[in-house]
């Protein structure tokens, strides 16, 4: 496993990060243990949740995991936004809900410190200023060392920056975006102030739920039954079978799968390497239900495609766009 610097912090993270949003839900905490096992003995020491995930079960089980392990030796991120209770104030990023967040995170993580502590989306009802002021002061009293940003708009994220800058408060260092082959708006606007700015990118859904798995194929007329995307359609979540049923995704997994067998690899294991190509990203996020699926996964590691492989996939999964994002996605052609 190799280690990249997460923007400008000086901080090392392996180039894998491991997610662990199914912990407490789709994962009971045994296979959990084995699979943080198994990511720490591959030399992954980058370990991400949130708050609501399994409405604190992922961070209690993490907590739980880290206490028989060296704390020290690794990055832990969590993320606070979402609704953790049905009170008026238990959501959003107002200051109440932040300090209230982060204390129920430490004792869930089982720490004294989060090395990561990111804004799980942007929150309209809450000025700027003081969402940035009330995270600066949790860097302030030691309790998180870095803070970060996901599921914002590059203007947010700029914003963001921008406050920061002026009033001498702790900076975002990171970006937390959804990108992958079947995802790619985010090269518009978000990488941009990332790559100007300084930030690292640490893609979630790398694999889009399942659809770059290698589980899906073009002329499939419904998902299998024990898969995510076939929960996803129950759920309403993005990545539903309604939402990519069509000719792009096909597309793009008509390539990937060719791609795959010419390099001898996974379907899985080339979407991932494909993010690890982009000089921005610093770490994508693995998410792992079994044992199996992360083994899988960090096979991802270790190699390169090659140019010619890199220019199908683009050609592949290039969005259609249009003004102003469009003559980017010319000049992005032009110079593959």
């Amino acid at each position: 496993m190799q280690y990249h610097v997460l923007g400008r912090t000086g901080l090392k993270v392996s180039e894998l990060c491991l997610g662990t949003m199914t912990f407490g839900r789709e994962t009971p905490e045994a296979d959990a243990y084995a699979i943080l096992d198994a990511f720490a003995e591959a030399g992954g020491n980058f370990i991400d949740t949130a708050d609501v995930y399994a409405r604190g079960e992922s961070e209690r089980i993490l907590g739980a995991w880290l206490a028989n392990n060296d704390r020290d030796r690794f990055v832990i991120a969590t993320k606070v936004r979402y609704p953790m209770g049905t009170g008026p104030n238990e959501t959003g990023l107002s200051r109440k809900h932040i300090m209230t967040g982060v204390e129920r995170s430490l004792e869930r993580l089982n720490t004294d410190y989060i090395d990561l502590y990111q804004i799980h989306g942007w929150d309209p009802l809450t000025s700027p200023a003081e969402m940035m002021r009330s995270l600066n002061d949790l860097v302030r009293q030691g309790v998180v060392h870095h803070i970060g940003a996901s599921n914002v708009k590059g203007a947010q994220l700029q914003k963001a920056v921008d406050l920061a800058r002026a009033h001498g408060w702790e900076p975002f260092v990171c970006l937390q975006p959804q990108y992958n082959l079947l995802c790619r708006a985010t090269e518009y606007e978000l990488l941009d102030v990332c790559r100007d700015e300084g930030l690292g990118v640490i893609p979630w859904s790398p694999l889009r739920g399942g659809w770059l798995s290698g589980k899906f194929r073009r002329g499939m007329e419904m998902p299998p039954s024990d898969s995510r995307i076939a929960a996803a359609e129950e759920h309403g979540w993005g990545e539903r079978w309604s939402n990519y049923n069509n000719e792009f995704t096909w597309q793009v997994l008509d390539e990937l799968f060719a791609v795959a067998e010419d390099c001898d690899k996974t379907p899985a294991q080339v979407a991932i390497n494909w993010l690890l190509q982009n000089d921005v990203v610093t770490a994508p996020i693995i998410g792992a239900r079994t044992l199996e699926q992360l083994r899988t996964n960090l096979g991802a590691a270790g190699w390169s495609l090659s140019q010619e492989h890199m220019a199908r996939l683009n050609a592949a999964s290039a969005p259609m766009v249009s003004y102003p994002y469009d003559a980017d996605a010319q000049w992005q052609r032009e110079r593959d």
